[in-house]
């Protein structure tokens, strides 16, 4: 049943989804404003009924509060919103040093230290390089914000690698996202209909992070999975 249940919640989510993008891509303002709220309780709730950690339900629900915050064009919702947002950024990071026994074996197979220190030093250069070049253009009372997220954005970019290719891609594309928001900020050259693509990243992006935790640290046993398999060992 609860099998059946994530699955629902998860086509949900792609539904929900799909009506945002569309949404944007046409201009229509108020289908935006009732599915992007959808987004993270849904994708939350899959996670819950699957059993997955509490921390990573915790960080979906974080990226609710920023969604729902950067609804307004207020300046303090802004502010508040990335809060919101840097607040999963520190569930994710404990979510991905938490298990660490569970973590490192299948990555120190696949990806070797080399290979990380490259990642570590291609994700500090593109930190140094996004903070520098925004920095002139930014708002005064946004650019140390903005720097401060920046940088515990990139750490959990990274340390979702610590999962695997599927989050270590879910981690990429926040960063792109969140890049592309931090640039219409600054007032830079922005792509035709600039929040589909903040927004397709930003879905796909929790997406992946929510497949690679899943995938990589498992799930609780449901209580009654795990009575029923108390009762069949019992003599």
């Amino acid at each position: 049943m609860s099998e059946r249940h994530a699955r629902v919640l998860l086509v949900s989510f792609g539904v929900a989804t799909v009506a945002d993008l569309v949404s944007l891509a046409v201009g229509f303002d108020a289908g935006h404003m009732v599915a992007k709220p959808l987004l993270m309780p849904l994708l939350a709730a899959h996670v819950a009924v699957r059993g997955g950690p509490r921390l990573l339900v915790a960080a979906l629900l974080c990226g609710w509060g920023g969604d729902v915050l950067l609804l307004s064009d207020a300046d303090p919702a802004f502010l508040v919103g990335m809060a919101s947002f840097a607040a999963g950024h520190v569930c994710y990071l404990l979510l991905f040093r938490k298990p660490l026994e569970l973590v490192e074996k299948p990555v120190e197979k696949s990806t070797p230290r080399a290979r990380g220190a490259w990642l570590a030093g291609g994700y500090a250069v593109a930190l140094v390089a996004t903070v520098t070049l925004l920095w002139p253009d930014l708002p005064a009372g946004l650019r140390v914000p903005v720097a401060g997220y920046s940088l515990l954005l990139t750490a959990m970019a990274y340390g979702a690698t610590r999962l695997g290719p599927v989050a270590g891609l879910g981690g990429a594309l926040f960063m792109v996202s969140d890049t592309l928001i931090a640039t219409g900020v600054a007032t830079w050259p922005q792509l035709p209909r600039p929040d589909f693509w903040i927004m397709l990243t930003y879905a796909a992006a929790q997406f992946l992070l929510v497949r690679g935790a899943l995938g990589t640290l498992g799930e609780r046993p449901a209580p009654a999975a795990a009575y029923g398999e108390m009762r069949s060992t019992t003599p």
